[in-house]
């Protein structure tokens, strides 16, 4: 799959077949579509192209929003490319992007840009300055420029509108395995491992402290998770804690993860961590003992749910 990082850069001749959105979980609702797109293109010997946003138009044109996103640019990069897709295009979204005018970006952007035989929208397709275009004026414009339109029903649709946001709601209610069902995979977050405290030694808990370079991905609801890893190309069980670690005093939130049956090194590493299920709300103990007898009943719960679905 080749990537470009704008509209502009894209550079190929052949006529294409294109959908557009922010894709962000490419969950399976955006699945299916991606999936027509790869197929509708080979049956027509055309360039299948998805056209990306990033920043999220919420974030340009919401300050106020502090909305999280499902995927980092890497994620959704790696995600898009296992359907097949040929070419990803991320389009820097602005102020000024959201200006063009319907005619224009149709004219100066799918048409003179992209070169669009097809293009796969939903029913309910907005487009332009102000949004104030719908897909009725886009099939008004393919029969002006030679493009056929390709409606996703309401009905299609429906799978893909509510999934995006029920995700981002599960997880920020902690209920990854729900999210896990709506994204068709496992989620995920994935930063650098680094130093910390150390005070999961004194619990005999040593963990890995998490640092995530994207400062706009979502992060799970506080709590404990059971997590896999892949270290050293071998797959790693965890229990990963999200939270301020009341009972030892912390004030700001952390993600570390207690890896078991694994005890080398991981400073400096990067690492990807994938939750699997949420085993308890973050807690206050009343004590260090009480926090590692609480750990190790984690520890109990997460190696019996590993052993029942094996």
């Amino acid at each position: 799959m080749k990537v470009y990082n704008s509209i502009a850069a894209y550079k190929k001749t052949k006529s294409s077949i294109v959908t557009i959105g922010t894709f962000d979980g490419v969950h399976v609702g955006h699945q299916k579509i991606l999936k027509q797109l790869y197929k509708t293109a080979l049956a027509n010997e055309l360039e299948s192209v998805l056209v990306s946003f990033f920043p999220h138009p919420r974030m340009v044109l919401q300050k106020e929003s502090s909305l999280k996103l499902l995927n980092t640019i890497e994620e959704r990069t790696h995600m898009i490319e296992k359907t097949g897709i040929s070419n990803l295009i991320v389009q820097p979204f602005t102020r000024e992007f959201s200006r063009l005018s319907a005619l224009d970006f149709v004219r100066d952007v799918l048409v003179n840009q992209l070169h669009i035989k097809k293009i796969i929208v939903g029913y309910d397709h907005q487009f332009g300055r102000n949004r104030n275009a719908t897909i009725d004026d886009l099939i008004e414009f393919g029969k002006t420029y030679d493009f056929e339109v390709i409606e996703i029903t309401a009905q299609q649709l429906e799978n893909v509108s509510i999934s995006s946001t029920k995700i981002r709601n599960a997880l920020n209610e902690g209920a990854v395995q729900t999210a896990n069902n709506y994204l068709g995979y496992t989620f995920m977050i994935s930063g650098l491992i680094v130093k910390g405290k150390g005070i999961g030694k004194t619990l005999e808990f040593p963990t890995a402290n998490l640092h995530l370079k994207e400062d706009y991905k979502l992060i799970p609801k506080n709590g404990v998770y059971l997590v896999q890893s892949i270290i050293s190309g071998k797959e790693v069980f965890g229990l990963t804690n999200i939270g301020t670690n009341p009972t030892v005093g912390g004030t700001y939130k952390t993600i570390e993860t207690y890896f078991l049956d694994y005890s080398n090194d991981l400073y400096q590493k990067e690492i990807q961590l994938n939750f699997i299920k949420r085993i308890r709300e973050e807690k206050t103990f009343e004590s260090k003992d009480a926090l590692k007898n609480a750990i190790k009943k984690d520890e109990l719960f997460a190696r019996n749910y590993l052993k029942i679905n094996e």
